[in-house]
């Protein structure tokens, strides 16, 4: 993931907190939306096992100062 690939995705996960603010919805709520969108983009083209591995090593990876950066295993 380039970093411009990020900052376009950065953005428009700002938007969709501010409007969640507007309308009362916690930036947890947002995050595990998030993160169900993502799981249903793998599925797309990647196995179970294949995603759950992706998430364990991101999870396994976590810096507080930098991007996730999914990376195939």
């Amino acid at each position: 993931m380039t970093q411009s690939s990020h900052k376009l995705v950065a953005r428009h996960v700002e938007q969709a907190l501010t409007e969640a603010a507007a309308n009362s919805i916690s930036s947890d709520v947002v995050a595990r939306c998030l993160l169900s969108e993502a799981i249903r983009l793998f599925k797309l083209e990647r196995t179970n096992d294949d995603i759950a591995a992706e998430l364990a090593a991101a999870a396994d990876n976590l810096d507080e100062d930098a991007p996730l950066a999914f990376i195939r295993p």
